[in-house]
């Protein structure tokens, strides 16, 4: 009797661990440093590349392979035309422009380079980010910053797009 009870404990263990592997995961990461020597917060956006694909498919309603990029100019503004209608940051309630450096694949994400304009050592910190949430109503998206050697981070789950950092104690 033990040895039939304990054949159906792996086997529902089992099933478990199938299901649970077979569940989609998104998520979006952000991580921003700010150099004091340049004023200026830089950083990335790491997104999957099968989701972002399908972002930019329904955005543009015209395919985009990440993968196999033959016009990477081309590729480039689409990626910042996305960025800019779906991440915003400001410091210190003013809002920041930035660009978009450049992008590359990193395994099964694509990894976005951003540089935004000169500003003074933040104090607060606001971002609005939306990156994939008219595509996945599941996204999740993580924020991180750094200034000044302190690192805070934030997590947002669509439809939440407001993450809002303090610095005032550096």
């Amino acid at each position: 009797m033990l040895r039939a009870n304990s054949f159906k404990f792996f086997i529902l263990v089992g099933a478990f661990f199938l299901m649970a592997f077979n569940h989609p995961f998104y998520l979006g990461v952000t991580d921003l440093v700010y150099n004091a020597k340049e004023k200026s917060l830089q950083g990335s956006v790491k997104l999957f590349t099968n989701d972002l694909e399908g972002a930019l498919k329904k955005a543009h309603n015209n395919t985009v392979d990440l993968i196999n990029v033959k016009n990477k100019e081309a590729v480039t503004i689409i990626l910042y035309d996305y960025l800019k209608k779906h991440f915003e940051l400001k410091v210190d309630d003013k809002k920041v422009a930035y660009k978009l450096i450049g992008f590359e694949r990193e395994e099964e994400a694509v990894l976005m380079y951003i540089e935004f304009d000169k500003t003074e050592t933040p104090k607060k910190i606001e971002v609005d980010n939306t990156l994939l949430y008219d595509h996945l109503k599941e996204q999740i998206n993580i924020v991180e910053i750094e200034v000044n050697n302190s690192k805070k981070s934030l997590k947002c789950t669509n439809p939440e797009k407001n993450f809002k950092f303090s610095f005032l104690d550096q």
